[in-house]
């Protein structure tokens, strides 16, 4: 939905990154087509954008009966330098997928938007017959989105 700029527009020439920075600033980032056919998770997006810088934007699902694994991010963290903070906003689930952070289930309802600590071991179990699916969005946290954070889990 939202990606490095030229994988978006393959006629635009790809610096290669100086440093492997997770924070996205070796790049440029581009709307997808997909995401501009989209006006309301443009609007969702646009949300975020007006306070900060927005980098990966996606789509993920996770089919029915399949596993992630658990592991870390160590770069999705709010307390990481140079890192991103992830957001998640599930849009289709079924009872029976099971999200697990430090092996305690995490019920996120659809139109939630959820900010988890992914440095911190997590996986996601769908049991169930249908697909899991989630919007994903990354941004470089500031004080605006740190603010909004902590106050949340108070």
């Amino acid at each position: 939905m939202r990606a490095p700029a030229h994988l978006v527009d393959p006629s635009l020439p790809f610096p290669p990154p100086a440093n492997d920075y997770a924070d996205g600033s070796w790049t440029e980032w581009l709307d997808t087509k997909d995401l501009k056919s989209s006006p309301y998770l443009m609007s969702v997006i646009d949300t975020f954008r007006a306070h900060t810088k927005v980098t990966l934007v996606r789509i993920l699902r996770l089919a029915a009966g399949n596993v992630v694994k658990e592991h870390t991010d160590p770069t999705l963290g709010l307390e990481v330098e140079k890192s991103v903070v992830r957001l998640t906003i599930p849009i289709l689930i079924n009872e029976h997928v099971d999200f697990f952070l430090n092996s305690t289930g995490v019920d996120m309802r659809p139109g939630e938007c959820w900010y988890l600590r992914l440095t911190d071991p997590h996986s996601v179990v769908n049991s169930g017959a249908t697909d899991r699916i989630n919007l994903t969005i990354d941004m470089i946290p500031n004080e605006w989105l740190r603010s909004i954070i902590l106050n949340a889990q108070t």
